[in-house]
């Protein structure tokens, strides 16, 4: 029985390396915010100055920014982790490309910043993605 399989390995990569830009991004705009806030501060008018309930409520939104930013990184290693258990379990299968090609049993699985690729007993290497078939290999 042929079963096609979905990879969720490449879309954690590339969720991945979009959340650490994102997360460096949010690092420098919090790190700006922060300076930006000081330098109202320093230069605010005193005879109307900045209500105190708008800074702490700006403060808190951009500390859930971080605080999301770091859940994120927190989830993709979580991702990262089920994607190296579902390779194990393609060792010793029959596994066929995208584009029907190449096919071969699976001898080792690696994990790169790519994604999933398996290397097969001919010496093939197929990149685990979507449109890949696994079958049981025949006893």
């Amino acid at each position: 029985m042929v079963d096609p399989v979905t990879s969720s390995a490449s879309t954690a990569t590339t969720a991945t390396s979009a959340s650490k830009t994102d997360a460096k991004k949010a690092t420098l705009d919090y790190d700006n915010f922060l300076k930006l806030l000081i330098t109202q501060m320093k230069n605010q008018d005193p005879t109307d100055p900045m209500d105190p309930s708008q800074q702490v409520a700006q403060l808190a939104t951009f500390s859930q920014v971080e605080q999301s930013i770091k859940m994120n990184t927190n989830l993709e290693s979580l991702i990262s982790a089920s994607s190296l258990s579902n390779a194990s379990s393609y060792i010793g299968k029959t596994i066929t490309s995208a584009d029907g090609k190449t096919s071969g049993i699976v001898k080792s699985v690696e994990v790169t910043s790519e994604g999933l690729t398996a290397n097969t007993t001919t010496g093939a290497t197929i990149a685990i993605g979507q449109g890949i078939k696994i079958s049981q290999t025949a006893a």
